[in-house]
């Protein structure tokens, strides 16, 4: 779960290399560093502990002057976060390399090298293919060669970008497991981990398939592989007319990311749907064929993607009456699974690069799945081009590291796939036509919740000083409940549980008194009076109530801080639910100082187990 990006040009890249790791500092933040080849051929390398901008300023001091080079940022997998474990790493002052993934058979090739004579100077897997790629090269004695069967030697997962000084003028890149582009220019490419760590130098891409590898010079990019087209028909040419990188007006990006949900949504149900029906060709060739014959779905995600697998499970369940199952990644690609015939294989994923639910969509292939469909943020990610259908969940790119845009994004487009399968099993076109329109009021509704901002930041303040929470929800919002608590503790430190309403009584009930602030995702639906009987029991101990409804019944009075949300249908109620929830945890954090953007211990694209 780290970051690298790469340059070869004719001018000085030392700028380009930090501003490519300023934008890609959501990856990871324990550690920074850079090599640069100068024009003499010595290659400088600077590291710094923490984050970017200690890298930059030690930069400042002492700059790095060259126009090849190479820069990581590091998320700890192997090795405390120290100057020596950061990258790049290096081997007889000629190998650099930067790596974000995990080599699995580090330790035998680390003792074979030791016995090579190699001295290591970390505790990272990654001096290990430094190491290796000096003595592969020194036997081949030719830099393309060497780094090849390096890699052969490898087990794992990796994204690489490798600089030797008796090759100036060369990066040599390749990816398995993890992402990869590479960036091109007019004199000058350059390899990143994704394209928005390029977009100030490039808007044209190339996505490197798996177990490719690449060249890199400043005039020409060479493609190794089992894809024969051409580097010029790989070309992509980005069109955005903004730049994510940019907070703009808003303190955080965060706080931007969740007010840009009205037109993310929107986005995403652009070309997807009519006034009146899904058009299920969004989800690719043979959608349609395949929805026919789904008799079950499995869905498999992490974090907040498993949530929103959760709602989907009440949608799916209801609306198209087919067995839906839910599973966390990391569970399900450890057991045995039996599929029932004719069950689609979903994956869901912010970045398609998630380890866990990559590896489970691998493991499930010839085992009897109808087929596979993921929804990802990241067109030509590993998860898109590995399922049979995709589907984007066009939330752009999402800087801060606490999801929010591609929560609601993703449950739009559950909805989406919860029509698509229901028009199948009975769902008449004159109820498709009702769920269709209350889906396109959603940013709307989405947008009306500002409207509390101010609200919710006077409730915030309740929180500051406390140590724990609870959330409690039923139906499909109880997974509103597990996501706003997950919320809170990501980026307040606050401990919070979210909870099954009716499970309240059978254990968590213990903790509430008087200090427990308890939050409750209530709107006006059939479980209402059930949610009104476990408010008493918060109540009768003391508890802290803030509850979130429509219903008018509820009121201050009833021994509860009630919050009035705008009306919406019951379709889109999740993902109007969400935003307070969402709102709530950023003003805390913001009040007890904490780091919004990049909380403690946690990166963004989680491509490691």
């Amino acid at each position: 779960m780290c970051g690298i990006v790469g340059a070869a040009a004719r001018r000085a890249v030392g700028g380009i290399l930090l501003e490519g790791l300023q934008r890609l500092e959501y990856r990871g933040y324990d550690s920074a560093g850079m090599s640069v080849t100068a024009e003499d051929g010595t290659v400088q390398r600077l590291r710094r502990v923490g984050k970017v901008a200690e890298l930059r300023s030690a930069n400042q001091q002492s700059p790095l002057r060259g126009t090849l080079g190479i820069a990581h940022t590091r998320w700890a997998t192997h090795g405390k976060p120290t100057e020596a474990n950061a990258h790049p790493q290096v081997s007889s002052e000629s190998v650099s390399v930067v790596h974000n993934g995990i080599i699995e058979n580090f330790e035998p090739l680390k003792k074979a090298l030791i016995e090579a004579g190699y001295v290591f100077t970390s505790d990272t897997d990654t001096e290990v293919i430094a190491h290796l790629v000096h003595q592969e090269v020194e036997q081949a004695g030719d830099f393309l060669a060497g780094v090849r069967t390096a890699l052969a030697k490898l087990e794992g997962a990796y994204a690489i970008a490798v600089t030797h000084k008796d090759y100036p003028g060369r990066i040599i890149a390749a990816r398995i497991g993890s992402p990869l582009v590479v960036g091109l220019g007019i004199g000058e490419n350059f390899v990143a981990s994704d394209t928005h760590a390029l977009r100030p130098v490039t808007d044209r891409f190339i996505y490197v398939e798996e177990g490719e590898v690449v060249e890199v010079t400043a005039d020409e990019v060479s493609i190794y592989g089992l894809n024969e087209a051409s580097v010029e028909s790989r070309a992509v040419q980005l069109d955005d007319d903004h730049d994510a990188g940019d907070k703009g007006n808003y303190r955080h990006f965060m706080l931007k990311e969740i007010h840009e949900q009205p037109k993310t949504v929107l986005a995403t149900l652009e070309g997807r749907v009519t006034t009146r029906h899904v058009l299920e060709n969004a989800f690719g060739l043979g959608a349609n064929e395949i929805f026919a014959q789904t008799r079950a779905v499995q869905i498999v995600a992490c974090g907040s993607s498993y949530y929103t697998g959760m709602v989907a499970k009440y949608w799916i369940e209801k609306y198209a009456n087919l067995p839906c199952q839910v599973e966390i990644a990391s569970e399900f690609r450890y057991r045995t699974v039996a599929a029932i015939p004719g069950t689609l294989f979903v994956t869901i994923s912010q970045s398609g690069e998630t380890a866990d639910t990559l590896a489970a969509l691998r493991d499930i292939k010839g085992k009897g799945y109808l087929a596979s469909l993921c929804l990802c943020n990241v067109p030509n990610s590993s998860l898109v081009r590995e399922s049979d259908l995709s589907l984007m969940i066009q939330a752009g790119p999402e800087i801060c590291v606490a999801s929010t845009k591609a929560f609601t994004t993703q449950l739009a487009d559950l909805l989406l796939l919860t029509i698509s399968l229901a028009k199948h099993n009975g769902l008449g076109r004159e109820r498709e036509e009702e769920m269709v329109k209350a889906l396109r009021q959603a940013p709307e509704a989405i947008e009306q919740v500002f409207a509390l901002d101010k609200e919710i930041e006077r409730l915030a303040e309740r929180f500051v000083g406390k140590s724990h929470a609870l959330f409690l929800g039923r139906g499909e919002h109880y997974p509103i409940a597990l996501e706003g608590a997950l919320k809170l503790k990501e980026i307040s430190y606050i401990h919070a549980e979210g909870y099954a309403a009716g499970e309240l009584k059978h254990g968590p009930l213990a903790l509430v008194d008087e200090s427990m602030p308890v939050v409750t995702v209530a709107p006006s639906d059939e479980l209402l009076e059930k949610v009104k009987s476990n408010l008493q029991e918060v109540r009768a101990r003391g508890g802290q109530l803030l509850v979130f409804t429509r219903e008018e019944s509820l009121s201050d009075d009833h021994g509860a801080t009630v919050i009035k949300m705008p009306h919406c249908a019951e379709l889109i109620s999740p993902l109007v639910y969400t935003i307070p929830m969402q709102l709530l945890a950023y003003h805390v954090a913001v009040m007890k100082g904490t780091d919004v953007d990049q909380p403690r211990n946690l990166a963004k694209s989680v491509t490691v187990e």
